[in-house]
């Protein structure tokens, strides 16, 4: 049962983190690495073990019971194109909620600080010749937080994933092609932090 759990927090993990990094996304070259995540986000399966995911490419059936099966995001949350939300309506609600959470939690953190926090991680990534990624991450996210972001009175689980998602979406914005590891990475360092 464990297992289960665990495979439920990793996708959840893998699916806000893709909203956080897809909400927002101008450069045009980081918007098609975005999109080209795609298939990682796909699961196989419903997280609950219910059944089939829904395919985002129909229109969605009425059921016996008058409701579609396809889930419908919440309005205020820009929607994914795509992705493959979970058949059940309030995991996928609860996982674009949270990630537009983390969006207001990573407005609040200063600019100044992300902005060297980025490109300190761009420049340890570029300079690398290891792809311990998750390494570099990690390392840079808790120096920040050892620097204090000024949110203490926030749950400091949520803000280090903002922090930790915001940077890799800062980086990945100026290199794009540096997204797919970088996510890998991002989700292999919060999945252990997440509850969601």
């Amino acid at each position: 049962m464990d297992e289960l759990k665990s495979m439920a927090v990793s996708q959840n993990t893998t699916l806000v983190a893709f909203a956080f990094l897809y909400a927002d996304c101008q450069n045009t070259e980081y918007r098609k690495e975005i999109i080209s995540l795609e298939e990682i986000c796909k699961p196989v399966q419903d997280i609950n073990c219910n059944g089939d995911w829904v395919d985002p490419g129909r229109d969605g059936d009425l059921e016996t019971d008058g409701h579609l099966s396809m889930p419908i995001p919440p309005i205020d949350i820009e929607p994914i194109v795509n992705v493959q939300w979970p058949g059940n309506h309030d995991v996928a609600g609860n996982i674009q909620q949270v990630a537009g959470e983390l969006r207001q939690i990573a407005e609040l953190i200063e600019h100044r600080i992300v902005a060297q926090a980025t490109r300190n991680l761009k420049k340890n990534i570029s300079s690398s010749p290891s792809e311990d990624w998750k390494s570099l991450l990690s390392a840079e996210v808790e120096r920040v937080m050892r620097q204090g972001v000024g949110l203490e009175y926030l749950p400091q689980e949520r803000v280090l994933i903002a922090l930790t998602l915001t940077l890799v979406k800062g980086v990945c914005e100026q290199a794009p092609r540096f997204l797919r590891n970088l996510f890998s990475a991002a989700v292999q360092f919060i999945n252990p932090v997440s509850t969601w």
